[in-house]
């Protein structure tokens, strides 16, 4: 299996990456300004608001399978045209493709939990550009895996564990929200869920969050308690209290498709339960 990670410098893409190669797979992947540091790995500089580059890598690499787990944020070009763009070269090619969307397709006004038949109705811009993003690879490649995930943890090194540092540090500005729920999962859990949805012939859309609905605050005390930081040290406030307000309450519910995986989504209680030795270097 030739496989092409889009977006492989980026957190979950160097883990994605890293199983990549670890399995043995032929491996390649994109970065847009630097690429990563991974070894037997083919790296192609690519831009997804340039179709004729994003041709030119798919037709260099010849894959199997493409994983886009590319973000714009809320640059329409980036987060919405540029998989579009992808969606569009892959079904053309008979490429499978693996595309990771995000829990702010949601409002978070539900009452209920989220689960994979639950209707995009996104309240933020990079919402949208992700719902649109979906929309078009549900239409236009219909064997494709549309794969919504939360917030993404890792051992240290993913941006919301680099936040709760800073925050305790007292070298960046803000809160964590104590509001704003969301359903954190392991880049681990996520990357290894995600390799073995690409290796099956599953199609549609899946849930891949932990089973832990926490704040940001809740996760933020996990984190400080994991490396050895005085909780007590974060400051706290209410996304409800801010402009504009965003998605609060977004639980993702992945039971269907855990259900369907060998793959083991932990809670973030479970993998942010055990102390690291030392503080993680700054």
């Amino acid at each position: 299996m030739t496989v092409l990670i889009i977006g492989g410098s980026g957190f979950l893409g160097a883990e994605l990456v890293r199983q990549a190669t670890s399995a043995g797979r032929v491996t390649a992947a994109t970065c847009n300004s630097r690429p990563g540091h991974a070894a037997d790995v083919s790296w192609h500089r690519l831009d997804l608001r340039d179709p004729r580059r994003l041709g030119e890598v798919i037709d260099t690499v010849m894959p199997s399978v493409v994983i886009n787990a590319s973000s714009g944020a809320a640059d329409w070009a980036v987060t919405a045209d540029g998989p579009i763009l992808l969606t569009q070269m892959t079904a053309r090619r008979g490429i499978r493709l693996v595309h990771v969307s995000s829990d702010a397709v949601f409002s978070g006004t539900s009452r209920s939990l989220y689960d994979e038949t639950a209707l995009p109705d996104p309240v933020t811009p990079y919402g949208a550009a992700k719902a649109a993003a979906e929309t078009a690879v549900r239409l236009l490649h219909p064997d494709a895996v549309v794969a919504r995930t939360s917030l993404i943890i890792g051992d240290g090194h993913s941006a919301h564990e680099q936040v709760v540092h800073e925050l305790a540090a007292g070298t960046r500005k803000g809160v964590l929200f104590t509001d704003d729920i969301r359903c954190p999962v392991h880049v681990a859990d996520l990357a290894a869920a995600l390799w073995e949805l690409a290796s099956s012939n599953a199609a549609g859309v899946f849930h891949l969050a932990g089973p832990d609905a926490l704040s940001r605050y809740a996760l933020g005390v996990l984190i400080a308690r994991r490396d050895g930081i005085d909780p007590s040290q974060l400051p706290t406030g209410l996304r409800a209290k801010t402009r504009p307000i965003g998605a609060l309450d977004v639980r993702l519910d992945s039971h269907a498709t855990q259900g369907r995986l060998r793959t083991r989504l932990r809670g973030a209680r479970e993998f942010l339960g055990t102390a690291r030795r030392g503080r993680m270097s700054r």
